[in-house]
């Protein structure tokens, strides 16, 4: 039996499918971003399918709940955030590099939201969430032993004081972002005199730092009484 004519004409049309699915899926990835960053993961994937203009059962095809879309979408800042505390122990002035950590991680949070409630409250991307922190610890620790040893950083700082020190700094600029969305920045000019070595005025810190284990605890407890954001109501047609 000869082979159909149609058949060379179908393997043809499989590859324009397989790059439609492709781009579908980075318009859900692209939606997903606009609205996780806006409206934190109160969103729901209806109303990134919607954003994204195509139907649920595309997104679910391709992110089959929540968490495997947040996986996907915020691999990229983890790392990110990642590469910037690595730098940062690469800088030859070990007060500037800590300062610029801070600083980064603390810019990072404060203009998304998503990221901000996936490190701060591991509701979703516990995984994920949960490996950055541990990449993270090590370098953390270097940067705060390093500017230590050169005089440049109170002896009774604490590696898990920093990412604290980030998530208080973020949640300032959540709470005045309307009016002001870089008042955090101030801020961390205040905390960051704070961090000098103890001189002449300086009190003792009145309580240590979380061990690494209560930070773990603190952010995992937070995971059962952060609220998501409400949902938006829906535009009222004219």
């Amino acid at each position: 039996m000869q082979p159909s004519a149609d058949v060379p004409g179908t393997t043809d049309t499989a590859r324009p499918l397989r790059r439609d699915a492709e781009r579908n899926r980075q318009r859900i990835l692209q939606a997903a971003a606009e609205v996780f960053t806006t409206r934190g993961f109160g969103a729901t994937l209806d109303d990134i399918a919607r954003h994204a203009g195509v139907g649920i059962g595309t997104v679910y095809r391709r992110f089959p709940n929540k968490d495997a879309l947040v996986e996907a979408l915020f691999v990229e800042r983890i790392e990110g955030i990642v590469a910037a505390a690595e730098r940062a122990c690469d800088d030859p002035d070990p007060w500037a590099g800590l300062v610029s950590f801070l600083e980064h991680v603390t810019a990072a949070m404060a203009g998304d939201l998503g990221l901000r409630q996936l490190l701060m409250f591991a509701t979703y991307g516990r995984v994920r969430a949960a490996y950055a922190r541990e990449r993270l610890r090590p370098i953390v620790t270097r940067l705060v032993r390093r500017a230590q040893q050169q005089g440049l950083l109170r002896a009774d700082v604490r590696p898990t004081d920093l990412p604290f020190i980030s998530f208080m700094l973020a949640t300032a600029a959540e709470y005045a972002g309307e009016a002001r969305p870089e008042i955090w920045r101030r801020y961390l000019g205040l905390i960051t005199d704070g961090l000098r070595p103890a001189r002449d005025g300086t009190s003792p810190l009145p309580v240590p730092a979380l061990s690494p284990h209560e930070m773990e605890a603190t952010i995992q407890a937070s995971a059962g009484t952060r609220r998501p954001a409400p949902p938006r109501a829906p535009a009222r047609g004219r």
